[in-house]
């Protein structure tokens, strides 16, 4: 069971992480500076350290001289820049407060993942020039087998090496980080850090300040001058998750640092040349979005330079059972519970459903399942899934209207979107869904898997 150190000076937010971090298996110890924090040192050593960036007396970036205990720094969106100055220092990563729990659990269980891998035996094997640089398989860092995951895997491979541009596609639990981190690991650029921003969390008012920097007085509470996420992420990799939410403004920034390779600081004058590989992603239709006005034409040219798509998991039936045992074995050693295995109504279970959330979903529904087993057995009943009366993504018979309207050059999912497009301006939500012959439960649904935004006209 690993070990976490959480140094956070509230003590609300102490005691939720732990909560938090207890309740997925992990044990952890608790200090409220630095002080407390290296005196639980000399006593245990940690696998990993959560700290706050602000303590009393002594500021967090103080524990990063622990050798070999990685250290993730905890920080408000205000002093962003500095949680970024602290991964030059040694930090293997930052997350911004108040912290989203998946985002946490995700953040630890890959720095726990990454400790693993670091601490083994180095391989003997060398090239045969043996010079060349040894690479991770791309299967150590996402799990595919069916033929959709197979041509993306040759595709990141391909592409890793380059500079290009790449735009990932794909539904919200696909994994779109794990694909950009693997581009970056396999990359010429992996021993320079990888920035992930997610332009959705982020105030609309902060995101220009935060990517670009700003200079002292540029807007009210800027005290100094700062650098953005951008500047921080020089000769490396910057990763912009739900791209389709920047605003035009930070859209036409970004659009420059694409074309001249430079920034331009809030309050500035001055430009300044970044190195940086750009790596965006979206769950969003952003060509549909450009017909609506809500995201730059030429700005989705430069970003469309090279697509992934990362298929959804109801197309990835040779992977959902492989998958699901995968998590099962990680998350049963995480939480002390041994020989688990799935029951064979279970296994029918995971095959028959549909998956909407994706991988994120399975992972939640086998985290679950294995808090509350008492057996070795894990049912269907446990992972909480319903496949009678699960949401299809495709419009079936009942959708009458829906499907005899539809032209016959369109398909479906053509015909929903241009629809949608054509007349959200002029009808309501409900107006929609009735002319679809749907609920308006679907056309959210539908919305959201095929990314088109609703009208800011209404």
């Amino acid at each position: 069971m690993a070990v976490i150190l959480v140094v956070e000076d509230e003590k609300i937010i102490r005691q939720a992480l732990k909560r938090l971090l207890e309740h997925n298996g992990y044990e952890v110890d608790e200090a409220e500076s630095v002080e407390q924090a290296l005196e639980c040192l000399s006593r245990r050593r940690p696998d990993l350290i959560i700290s706050d960036l602000r303590l009393p007396e002594r500021p967090g970036t103080d524990l990063l001289d622990q050798k070999s205990i990685p250290v993730l720094i905890m920080t408000s969106y205000a002093s962003l820049r500095s949680a970024v100055d602290s991964m030059k220092q040694g930090a293997v990563d930052y997350i911004a407060k108040p912290f989203d729990h998946d985002e946490m659990l995700e953040s630890v269980s890959t720095i726990l993942k990454q400790r693993s891998t670091d601490v083994q035996p180095e391989s003997s094997v060398s090239t045969a020039a043996g010079s060349e640089e040894q690479h991770p398989d791309i299967s150590r860092l996402m799990y595919g087998k069916c033929t959709e995951m197979r041509k993306l895997f040759d595709l990141i491979k391909k592409v890793s090496p380059t500079d290009t541009t790449v735009l990932i596609q794909g539904e919200s639990g696909t994994g779109k980080e794990l694909a950009a981190r693997a581009l970056h690991t396999l990359s010429r650029r992996q021993a320079a850090p990888i920035i992930c921003v997610n332009c959705a969390a982020i105030p609309e008012t902060l995101i220009e300040s935060e990517l670009f920097g700003h200079e002292k007085g540029a807007f009210t509470g800027a005290v100094g001058a700062r650098n953005g996420l951008i500047e921080a992420a020089d000769s490396g990799t910057l990763f912009l998750d739900e791209i389709g939410e920047l605003p035009m403004e930070a859209q036409a920034r970004l659009l420059r640092v694409l074309q001249e390779g430079e920034i331009r600081r809030v309050g500035s004058t001055q430009s300044k040349q970044v190195n940086v590989r750009l790596i965006a992603a979206t769950h969003r239709n952003l060509k549909a979005m450009t017909q609506t006005g809500q995201f730059r034409e030429d700005l989705f040219y430069r970003l469309n330079v090279m697509q992934l798509v990362i298929p959804p998991l109801r197309d990835r039936k040779e992977d959902v059972v492989g998958l699901a045992q995968l998590l099962l074995d990680k998350l049963s050693k995480k939480m002390g519970k041994q020989d688990l295995q799935f029951s064979e109504n279970a296994l029918f279970a995971i095959r028959q459903y549909q998956w909407p959330g994706n991988v994120r979903e399975l992972e939640n529904a086998v985290e679950r399942a294995v808090i509350l087993v008492d057996g070795h057995s894990i049912s269907a009943e446990l992972l909480s899934i319903d496949t009678d009366n699960q949401f299809s993504s495709i419009p079936d018979a009942t959708d009458k209207e829906f499907a005899d309207n539809k032209p016959a050059e369109l398909s479906l999912e053509d015909y929903f979107q241009h629809f949608v497009l054509e007349n959200q301006d002029t009808m309501s939500e409900t107006e929609l869904a009735k002319k679809l012959g749907i609920s308006r439960k679907s056309l959210w649904e539908r919305r959201q898997r095929l990314g088109i935004p609703r009208s800011k006209k209404r």
